[in-house]
């Protein structure tokens, strides 16, 4: 079969993926990044075991569990700081293989873009319009125009290539809340467990990061848009100072420019994630809510699957059908159980409240980790 060319456009976590597993595959591989390098300005990222299989398929699960650190346990409090809810990550890997590891997106993005030619990478390279060519699609960009066998549209919740291949579906759509996502400087003693504390509309997680750092983040039920009186910063301190420790000496060891905030938003289902020769990849796809750490898992497991479904193919737009039967029915699931979930780690009304953290309690945690196999238990197409 002669060589085939892809563009990827999109240079985050998923398209840098999908450009390795097709790299190693012989493809001829282009990603094209409309910033001006390739990199990440986000905090932490949670890579579950489902994600590490996808990197382990991609030759890079050791490398990144490197880069990261494991939680001993971790789990659910509530407003006054009791536990609700366990999970021990020990018990987690024996389940699943893997535990979970957390680490710095930008860690991350650095381990998936050394694993790739410098020849690959195109930064300054925005896309204005993806065209059908007839036999294969024209990208036009920045650095002038592609005509591979196949694009990948990687570039996030506001793709354009989904704005311009599918002008009909719906846009993203706020979920109603907002959040906060920040990492401290180094901690002479870090908490021995992560935990994500449940309040009235609000919500306040921890885990440990390498190096005594620690990766937080905060919710808040709020209009979409609202902008914060003063700092970012100085809005975290009046919601959470109060709330049990260790939330305060966390914040206390913040440093007050470095808050990100973003409203959160997903996107509705697609009915179909490719079009001819084209295929859309993680949040071009399926953007969801962070609630389950899903989110960028998800699109290292589209990487995979779609390298698996174009292997020993000259039909391209076949093994993008294949893709999108096994890629949209399990991302479109999961995209609504982490809806379901942030509503309920939302839920502001009392009686709801107290129903909520009652149930969490009673639950087991044997119970928990049996709902959470058909999200971890993923296991990489042909990897049996």
């Amino acid at each position: 079969m002669p060589q085939r060319a892809v563009t990827i456009v999109g240079g985050g976590i998923g398209g840098l993926a999908a450009a390795i597993a097709l790299h190693r595959r012989g493809w001829r591989v282009e990603v094209l990044e409309r910033a001006p390098e390739f990199t990440e300005i986000g905090a932490g990222i949670s890579l579950w075991p489902n994600a590490l299989r996808a990197l382990e398929a991609l030759g890079l699960a050791d490398v990144v569990r490197a880069l990261g650190t494991v939680e001993a346990t971790g789990g659910v409090r509530d407003r006054q700081g009791r536990w609700l809810s366990r999970t021990d990550n020990a018990e987690l890997a024996r389940r699943f293989g893997h535990p979970l590891v957390v680490l710095h997106r930008a860690d991350l993005l650095r381990a998936l873009t050394e694993a790739l030619p410098s020849d690959c990478l195109r930064s300054d390279s925005e896309v204005s319009a993806v065209r059908d060519g007839g036999r294969c699609p024209v990208v036009d960009h920045r650095g002038g125009e592609s005509r591979p066998d196949l694009v990948v549209g990687a570039d996030g919740l506001r793709s354009a290539v989904r704005r311009t291949l599918w002008p009909g579906a719906a846009g993203p759509r706020y979920v109603g809340y907002t959040a906060w996502r920040m990492v401290t400087e180094p901690l002479a003693e870090t908490p021995a467990e992560g935990a994500a504390i449940w309040g009235r509309g609000t919500r306040f997680g921890y885990t440990s990061l390498p190096g005594g750092r620690m990766y937080c983040f905060a919710t808040a039920s709020l209009p979409a848009g609202v902008a914060s009186g003063s700092s970012e910063y100085a809005e975290l301190l009046r919601r959470f100072e109060p709330w049990p420790d260790p939330v305060p000496a966390l914040l206390a060891a913040v440093p007050a420019d470095t808050v990100l905030r973003h409203d959160l938003y997903d996107l509705p289902p697609l009915p179909s994630f490719v079009r001819g020769r084209v295929a859309l990849l993680g949040d071009a796809a399926h953007a969801m809510t962070p609630n389950l750490g899903q989110g960028a898992c998800q699109a290292l497991e589209d990487a995979v699957t779609l390298a698996h479904c174009l292997d020993g193919t000259p039909d391209v737009a076949a093994a993008l059908r294949s893709y999108d039967l096994l890629r949209r029915p399990r991302t479109q699931s999961i995209a609504r159980r982490s809806a379901r979930l942030g509503a309920v780690g939302q839920l502001s009304w009392p009686p709801a409240v107290l129903l909520r953290d009652t149930a969490a309690r009673l639950m087991p945690t044997r119970a928990t980790l049996r709902s959470m196999t058909p999200v971890l238990g993923w296991t990489a197409p042909g990897d049996h």
